[in-house]
């Protein structure tokens, strides 16, 4: 939560109401910014590559409706709080077993609106005093390897999860970044500084203006001519180390 204020994802698969409950979102008080998501798989890769306070989501959304996205969510080092969004009250019980905020009726009135965000900032709130440190709940996220992101495939396109663990680096691919692990290549609409950024805290580090690494897969360093060297992961993949890198690399691979 930025400046005690929300930063909001908004998903249904109907351009209008879509529209409408950002433009509900975006009025009150409690909200930083909104961001659009146009059906489940794209709320998918937007929540994988920015962390949200909140996710207002439509229920009924074709190939991957609202209740599997928030099982999906749920699964995340950092679940966003949930409210659901629908025309009918037939998925209510299993929106709060998820533990849903919220579950707001079409059409939606600003009322509900406000009530839910009330819910969105006392449950961060609490989230925040339960933490023994006292700092916000995105400042003291806690690395695990179920950690997981949802990526492109680079050939076919389609969603897939994969533990953040497993990626052995990521490479600059235009607008988006090329995620490497064990088993292929996908695709994160993202920036490879927002990566460097985000993923720091995981063992993820900047090597090369092309590269972030994970030190975690890393097993070798080997110096070439000219002050640069390549690292080697451990399934035998290498990547170049730019000469202002190799020194702190090194020292922090302790050799």
């Amino acid at each position: 939560m930025s400046a005690d204020r929300l930063t909001i994802l908004a998903v249904d698969d109907e351009q209008t109401q879509l529209e409408d409950l950002a433009r509900l979102l975006r009025g009150s008080i409690y909200v930083e910014g909104v961001e659009c998501a146009f059906g489940g798989h794209d709320a998918l890769v937007k929540a994988s590559a920015q962390q949200y306070d909140a996710i207002f989501l439509d229920v009924r959304m074709p190939n991957l409706d609202g209740l599997e996205l928030a099982r999906v969510l749920r699964r995340f080092a950092c679940p966003p709080q949930l409210v659901f969004v629908s025309a009918y009250d037939t998925a209510a019980v299993d929106a709060f077993e998820l533990h849903a905020l919220d579950y707001l009726r079409k059409p939606i009135s600003r009322r509900r609106v406000e009530e839910a965000l009330e819910r969105v900032v006392k449950a961060i709130e609490a989230g925040a005093l339960d933490n023994e440190s006292g700092v916000a709940r995105a400042q003291s996220r806690v690395p695990t390897e179920h950690d997981t992101v949802a990526v492109a495939s680079a050939r076919g396109g389609s969603i897939r999860l994969i533990a953040r663990s497993s990626i052995l680096y990521a490479q600059s691919n235009g607008d988006f970044v090329r995620l490497v692990n064990d088993d292929g290549r996908y695709l994160l609409r993202n920036t490879l500084a927002e990566i460097q950024h985000r993923w720091e805290q995981f063992g993820f580090v900047r090597v090369h203006r092309q590269y972030v690494a994970n030190l975690n897969r890393a097993v070798e360093l080997s110096p070439r001519l000219g002050g640069t060297a390549d690292l080697m992961f451990d399934d035998g993949q290498t990547i170049p180390i730019a000469r202002r890198h190799v020194a702190e690399l090194g020292r922090r691979l302790g050799v």
